[in-house]
């Protein structure tokens, strides 16, 4: 067999041998690795190098290999059972900031300095140390952070706002393709998508992008850039059509005689009012 030919045989069974082996070792980013994780995955690279170029004999490689997968894999599941195994492998988290007060000999314990501190909050949006109320520097190398609570942004909680739960988006199309699984998810069907496609004046194989979001609307992005489909306002329309309903109410009090009817038309109208007043937040975003 020729050199080069035996080249890209190993290449790529190796290519699909790691393949497997990082799918087993789970998923990691890169930029969030523990020390121990980037040297096991430094260690397989280069026993794989080695192994596609042929500058190792199989069978020692291919153990060598199995062990730096097969012993992380193990010690993972021994990380799950035990905090000690934990810490032992990814370390602990150390404590920059307590109370607004800086950790010296933490940072020194971390060979942080104080300039690559600052640095780590802004990259927080963080850019005065007496804002901080609390800092973790944790064992993959990031810098959390918790505000002071008079320097926290206001939410609807603080304020005692009643807010609609949100769901996560659902895309319903794809490079012009309705993804059906996600349209059963949120009760609709492959017609009912296609009427809102109508009425903004597009068909689906222009569509590059469609979301769906916990109000309804449908969100549109389409491969012809010059074209602008007008965004469905699902929300609004609804609340129109409730103040329209009330008005009619209103009418019907001021032209009827009998004042039955018209204290029935009024008491609908004013709870129809209550209703308006509770949506009004929620549909008028």
């Amino acid at each position: 067999m020729p050199a080069w030919l035996a080249v890209i045989l190993r290449s790529a069974a190796l290519f699909v041998a790691v393949f497997v082996c990082v799918r087993l070792l789970g998923k990691k980013h890169p930029a969030k690795m523990t020390p121990f994780r980037f040297v096991n995955y430094a260690v397989i690279a280069v026993i794989t190098g080695l192994l596609a170029a042929g500058g190792s004999r199989l069978i020692p490689g291919i153990l060598a290999l199995a062990v730096w997968v097969l012993l992380p894999y193990l010690a993972d599941h021994l990380s799950l059972r035990s905090k000690a195994v934990h810490d032992m492998l990814g370390g602990k988290e150390t404590i920059l900031i307590k109370q607004g007060k800086i950790m010296e000999e933490n940072l020194k314990t971390v060979r942080l300095t104080a300039e690559e501190l600052l640095e780590e909050l802004r990259a927080k949006n963080v850019f005065s140390v007496a804002d901080v109320e609390f800092a973790v520097l944790e064992t993959s190398g990031d810098v959390n952070v918790l505000l002071k609570s008079d320097k926290k942004p206001i939410t609807p909680h603080d304020v005692e706002w009643q807010v609609t739960p949100q769901r996560e988006p659902q895309t319903v199309l794809l490079d012009g393709n309705i993804l059906h699984d996600p349209l059963t998810e949120l009760g609709l069907t492959r017609e009912c998508l296609e009427t809102q496609l109508q009425q903004v004046g597009v068909t689906a194989d222009n569509v590059f992008l469609g979301q769906v979001d916990t109000a309804g609307e449908l969100y549109l992005d389409l491969f012809d850039d010059a074209q602008k489909p007008a965004r469905p306002t699902v929300r609004q329309s609804l609340y129109a059509m409730l103040e329209k309903a009330q008005a009619d109410l209103y009418t019907f009090a001021l032209e009827t005689q009998n004042s039955q009817v018209r204290f029935m038309y009024e008491k609908n109208a004013a709870r129809l009012q209550e209703v308006l007043d509770l949506l009004r937040p929620h549909l008028l975003r």
